[in-house]
């Protein structure tokens, strides 16, 4: 990595602490990733039609480059994320920052586009993701959604043949049913095809209906857990509901997420905070160690601002005993589904 000296940049990467990062293998691909992961969702255009509390592109490249010097080496984008943006923020960053290839995993999805998961859209999707990253090949690509219009075979073989070709190494999908997810498996088994290898499900101690059956599923295929929103959108960060962030006043998908059982969940987030003050450690900590203890190989954080993006790597070294977790978890109830429909 290049540091500019008397930049924004080079303030960041020489006042940082030192972390000792861990790391993990995704699924059974040999992927060596951070037990963090960087959401890419906080990084693009800022726009109406999207969000409007993303990172520019010197802030992309100022918080990337903070990430690498922890050890943080997992990228997780999108490609409908700003539009597009996002994963040209992040790719001119990499090439900013001169980061060699090998040394950072990338990750991106694809369904929020013209013809979904349809064969012809796989192919001609991959294609401009990896030219806006500019990068030759995916670490990670994944299925954004389950795609009822296209046949689950279509969309394996046509994922299986990103694999063999060599644009992408492993993959992944995201937030869907336990039966669509275990269905898409099979179909990749019997057909000699690429299985997943990740699932980037909405997870946390406010979210947990995957318990039930998908990471089940996951644990039998050997399947690594990266879950997206692991603080519920900064809900698991501070007391109450709402803050004075831009993302707090304006993220109308936040809202749309957590708002319906905010009466329960206010309560999680005060024994969140109980455990927080016990051990003198932040509620951000609390939340993404309960998720390591549930087995996620690698949450990933969103954060738009250094403190907090510094804040969430120091959970690495968090331990929660078992009456911690038990804590944690009793007071949960059931909670209608978020994010496994196409259109959330």
């Amino acid at each position: 990595k290049q540091k500019k000296k008397g930049s924004m940049l080079f303030l960041l990467l020489t006042t940082s602490y030192k972390v000792y990062m861990k790391y993990t293998e995704l699924g059974k691909t040999g992927i060596k990733v951070s037990r963090i992961c960087v959401g890419g969702m906080s990084f693009g255009k800022a726009a109406e039609d999207f969000h409007l509390w993303t990172l520019d592109q010197e802030k992309t490249t100022a918080m990337l480059a903070h990430a690498l010097d922890l050890g943080v080496n997992f990228i997780d984008t999108a490609n409908c994320y700003s539009h597009g943006t996002s994963e040209l923020y992040i790719g001119h960053a990499l090439k900013e920052l001169q980061v060699a290839r090998d040394q950072v995993v990338l990750a991106s999805k694809v369904y929020f586009n013209e013809g979904k998961l349809k064969k012809e859209a796989v192919l001609r999707e991959i294609d401009k993701t990896l030219q806006r990253l500019g990068t030759d090949y995916l670490d990670l690509y994944q299925i954004h959604r389950f795609d009822y219009d296209t046949p689950v075979e279509e969309t394996m073989e046509a994922l299986d043949s990103l694999v063999k070709s060599g644009k992408v190494r492993a993959l992944g999908a995201s937030a869907m049913y336990g039966y669509q997810f275990h269905n898409m498996q099979i179909a990749a088994e019997k057909n000699g095809w690429t299985q997943f290898s990740a699932m980037q499900n909405h997870y946390n101690l406010m979210y947990r209906e995957d318990e039930r059956e998908m990471i089940p599923i996951c644990r039998q295929y050997g399947v690594s857990l990266i879950p997206y929103s692991p603080l519920a959108g900064g809900h698991l960060t501070h007391r109450g509901w709402t803050t004075e962030s831009k993302r707090s006043q304006t993220d109308q998908t936040l809202r749309k997420k957590y708002d319906q059982a905010m009466e329960n969940d206010l309560l999680i987030i005060d024994r969140v905070d109980e455990i927080a003050k016990k051990y003198n450690i932040s509620m951000s900590q609390v939340a993404l160690s309960w998720l390591w203890e549930k087995g996620v190989a690698a949450p990933i954080v969103g954060a738009t601002s250094v403190p907090h993006f510094d804040d969430a790597v120091k959970a690495v070294d968090v331990s929660l005993s078992r009456e911690d977790i038990v804590y944690l978890e009793e007071i949960y109830e059931r909670h209608k589904i978020v994010g496994a429909l196409p259109e959330e």
